[in-house]
């Protein structure tokens, strides 16, 4: 006697899992809700209260010298900065992240004076919990992070 035993041959199931995933896809996304919007999706709140130019250049200066002793070998060192100035303050849209873009005359251990490009970023610090620096000395990024001349650490 061949009954109904209350199971779904694997095929047949397939199927309506395969429908089901089908609707579920087709069912248009709706917007986050006032609630989602207020409480949930609230985004970060920037001050945009950053250093001057000059906070960040004992960074830059350690920095510099760990990168360039620890992954080129070289005794290379940051003596000193002369003509440090701001070349730009947020310059992109009002909710991006703070930043202060800025640029010095790095006076190099090998006796050139190069360029440095740099930023001072809002939050982009350890864990988000502090400002942050990210910089460039043209002519001496030889991973090319920054690449050409710098120019992506610039606005």
């Amino acid at each position: 006697m061949s009954g109904w035993s209350g199971r779904l041959p694997p095929l047949v199931h397939s199927v309506v899992l395969a429908a089901a995933l089908g609707l579920v896809a087709l069912t248009p996304a709706s917007a986050a809700s006032w609630l989602e919007k207020n409480f949930y999706l609230s985004g970060p709140r920037y001050d945009g209260v950053l250093p001057a130019c000059e906070a960040a250049l004992e960074t830059i200066t350690w920095r510099f010298a760990e990168k360039e002793s620890r992954f080129w070998n070289s005794d290379l060192q940051i003596l000193g900065f002369e003509h440090v100035r701001q070349t730009a303050f947020r310059p992109w849209a009002p909710d991006t992240i703070p930043r202060r873009f800025c640029r010095a005359t790095a006076l190099v251990s090998d006796g050139r004076k190069r360029r440095v490009d740099y930023w001072i970023g809002e939050d982009t610090g350890i864990i988000g919990a502090v400002w942050g620096v990210e910089w460039c000395v043209v002519g001496l990024d030889r991973n090319w992070a920054y690449n050409p001349g710098c120019k992506m650490a610039r606005p």
